[in-house]
Formats: C-alpha cells, structure tokens, sequence
C-alpha cells in the first residue's frame, strides 16, 4: 500500500522533504510514500520534478493521504489543523503550536479522525545527542545548565522557548520529567538580541538552567555544564554526521507510524513528552513576560 503525500512549504525543510520521499533509504518504511505534489505561497515552477497543487486539491484528492507542514512556526497549527479536518495523516515540524492549549486540541482532532500527528524531532537523532544520551546514562545528576547560542531568527518563529523546543527537548529526554521555577528575558531589539534564562527541577529536586541567546554574529553552538555525583560533563566532542540523514531518519519514524509498526505505549509516550515541552516552553514565556 503506497500513501500519496504533499508537502506544504518549500523552504529547506521542504525540499529535503521532497528528496528524501523521492529517494527513501532501500528496505524501510519510507518506501511506502509517493509525493503528489507541493504546497506554496507563492506561484513556483516543478521542484525536483514534482508539480505545486493548490490547498483545496490537496484536501479534495483522495490520493492524498500524508501532509508535511515545513512552513514558518507561526502558521503550523493552521497547516495542521486544516489537514487533520480532511482526514489526512500530518508530519510537522517543531514546534507543532505556539501554545499548549492548541496542542491539546490538535491530539485530540487527530485521535478523533482515526489519524497520525507526528511532530519532527531530528534533534534526537543527531550524534550529538546519541553521544549525550549515552554518557548521562545511569548517572545522578546534582545540577546543570545548557546555554544554547545563535543567530538572529527571522519573524515567525515565535518565543525562544518555542523557535528552541529542541533544547528543552534534549532536557527533558535526558532527565526526565521538568518544572519551572524561575524564567527571565533580556532584551536589546534595537541589535536584535535576546536572552531568555529559565531556571528548572527535575523530579527530585536538581536545579536546571536552559539559556538561549541568540543576536547578530553569535556562533550556533551547544553549551553543557552538567554536574553529576560522579564527575562533571562539559562537552559535547565533535561528532561525524551518520550515516543517514537527520530528516530521513524521521522520515523513517512517521511513515513507521503509518505502517503501524510502533505500539501504542510507545506512541503515547512521545506525545506526553511533546506535550509537557510545549507546557514547559508556554509557562517559562508567561514568566518571561510579566
């Protein structure tokens, strides 16, 4: 059984998207997608030989089964919801919402409409994190910090807490369950610099600090101060890429999602962790902001 798919926006996102369903890793679940067709704003000509169709095809075409969302933050939730409604299994990139609440009711329209939800986290399958995940692993954690840095982001990409979910993801992966207890925002709009510094516990009560800072020139980098009763870890070694693609491996993990291949323990799980990070990204905004 083959599921037709359109991919909605064709930024980076979107044309990996588009090459990696045209070319799929031999032998895995991925196979099973076709594109029909792509989705845009704007009037383009074919991309890697696959024709734009409009929003109402896309929804009226019973060949269309999958929609990728790879459009700005801001308008994801739209994106999302307007496929779910027509009965189409969507792939969306980080963050699915700007706000927990809407998240919820994504969820539950998905489970209404018998439909996959599946939000892309291609930060959990960078060796970076594979490396991270392996030394914290079985070790007791007494306090620690990660201070994210990089450059401006474009309009559109919401709160830091939301354009980073992906460090606040890595956090709660590595540690479990999180809650807040302090968040601050410094701010200079006229360099177009920002500061947000969120101050967190994991369950039993060791102090976590996510910092993300982004302004002109500022390198993309990941720092790690994590004490643990052991020993401290402070860097993350220079990693090789892997052998496969950060966005074909998550290709691989929805289309295996759509064949049915992952239990629903498991797929309950990844949507509680999805939605306590979009809870945690709200409540440390709402400090952020009074």
């Amino acid at each position: 059984m083959m599921l037709g798919a359109v991919v909605v926006g064709i930024g980076t996102a979107g044309w990996v998207r588009i090459r990696d369903i045209l070319a799929p890793l031999p032998g895995s679940s991925a196979e099973k997608l076709t594109v029909k067709g792509f989705i845009s704003r704007r009037s383009l000509d074919s991309q890697q030989g696959v024709s734009q169709i409009s929003v109402e095809e896309a929804l009226s075409r019973k060949d269309v089964d999958v929609a990728f969302i790879c459009t700005e933050n801001a308008s994801h939730e739209d994106g999302v919801r307007t496929f779910l409604q027509a009965g189409k299994h969507v792939c969306v990139e980080y963050p699915m919402t700007l706000n927990y609440k809407s998240a919820v009711e994504l969820w539950d329209l998905a489970q209404e409409k018998g439909v996959i939800l599946h939000e892309e986290h291609i930060e959990l399958f960078t060796e970076d994190y594979k490396w991270l995940k392996k030394e914290v692993k079985g070790k007791t954690l007494q306090e620690g910090t990660l201070h994210f840095t990089g450059g401006v982001l474009k309009p559109g990409f919401g709160f830091l807490t939301f354009s980073g979910i992906a460090r606040l993801t890595w956090l709660v992966e590595l540690f479990g369950e999180l809650s807040v207890t302090a968040a601050t925002m410094e701010q200079d709009l006229g360099n177009n610099y920002s500061k947000m510094t969120a101050k967190m516990q994991t369950a039993d009560n060791k102090p976590l600090t996510w910092i993300e800072e982004r302004g002109p020139g500022l390198p993309r980098a990941k720092n790690i101060n994590f004490q643990f009763e052991s020993g401290p870890l402070t860097e993350i070694p220079p990693s090789p890429r892997g052998a496969v693609g950060l966005f074909m491996q998550d290709l691989i993990r929805f289309s295996s999602k759509l064949m049915g291949q992952i239990s629903p323990d498991e797929l309950q799980k990844e949507k509680i962790r999805i939605l306590h990070c979009l809870e945690l990204a709200e409540k440390i905004q709402q400090l952020c902001q009074r």
